[in-house]
């Protein structure tokens, strides 16, 4: 789920043409005596720039309100679980979106971010298809807390101009996905949407600095490793992907450059992501498990609705 990233060891292991690569990082992680579940590399990743942030770049978020996500989040995910007995599964998916919230939402209240919170982690549990979540839980929380509170923002200017700091979030973003078998997607929309923009700067006759500022903007890097990159809300085959993440950046460009609309990133992951489930029947893929164990305990959590 990451934000709200739910990845994995996949059942490639077993068939299928991503399994070799699979098996690899079983083996490297074996190796090097590293956790297996890549969601611990998400929370150390995120909680680390997310304590940067407060503490270097000044994100204007108060601890009440982070306090208020994390109450909030945790709780709903122990509310769903309790409620479809669910074992085994535990809090790291609800952390990540938390996190995920607390980098991206901002608001002049309190209450809008235990309610995005809130709205996010029951979304995973209830707005569902096909053994998915039809939205990327911290995506959905971000997006109705646009469209609903009128007191609700996503700041990308909080992250300043420090292109060793975006350097540094490319590095490590990448091998957070790498470490989840998803960094195609993310490689796959950073290239088709940098694409775009080089074009539209080469055909303006602009300066390259136009195009080098796209990386100094620190929601396109959160999006891109840590939100569109979510196993539970992407085509399971590497072309439905590519078709998504293509389509992603299709979107965002043509929202921000020929409507001057603010937002693209979470607006087109919202409305394209629901399109996954379907993607799936076109394309068929082997679905991805977080661990070994996970993959074991599959039949019983969507037998009782929840994967």
């Amino acid at each position: 789920m990451p934000m709200g990233i739910e990845t994995t060891r996949s059942a490639r292991t077993r068939s299928g043409a991503e399994g070799p690569t699979c098996a690899r990082l079983s083996r490297v992680s074996d190796r090097l005596s590293l956790p297996e579940d890549p969601r611990w590399f998400q929370i150390v990743f995120l909680g680390t720039l997310l304590t940067v942030g407060l503490l270097r770049m000044g994100f204007m978020i108060t601890p009440w309100q982070i306090a208020g996500v994390f109450a909030a989040g945790l709780l709903t995910q122990l509310v769903f679980l309790s409620a479809y007995k669910l074992e085994g599964v535990g809090l790291k998916s609800a952390i990540i979106t938390c996190l995920g919230l607390s980098f991206l939402l901002r608001s002049d209240t309190l209450w809008v971010h235990p309610l995005a919170a809130a709205l996010a982690m029951a979304s995973k549990f209830v707005l569902r298809a096909r053994g998915k979540h039809l939205w990327n839980p911290a995506n959905f929380g971000v997006v109705v807390s646009l469209l609903l509170t009128g007191h609700a923002w996503v700041s990308p200017a909080q992250w300043g101009h420090d292109l060793l700091f975006a350097a540094w979030f490319v590095i490590l973003g990448a091998t957070v996905v790498w470490r989840a078998a998803r960094s195609d997607v993310s490689w796959a929309f950073l290239a088709c949407y940098l694409g775009l923009c080089l074009l539209r700067v080469t055909y303006l006759g602009q300066r390259t600095a136009v195009f080098w500022h796209q990386f100094e903007n620190g929601s396109l890097l959160l999006f891109t490793f840590f939100m569109i990159s979510d196993p539970r809300t992407i085509p399971d085959s590497r072309l439905g992907r590519f078709l998504l993440a293509a389509a992603v950046a299709l979107f965002v460009f043509t929202r921000q450059y020929e409507f001057f609309r603010t937002n693209g990133l979470f607006y087109a992951l919202f409305a394209l992501s629901p399109a996954s489930p379907f993607v799936d029947r076109w394309l068929a893929g082997a679905k991805h498990f977080w661990t070994k164990a996970d993959g074991a305990q599959h039949e019983a959590i969507v037998s009782g609705g929840i994967s």
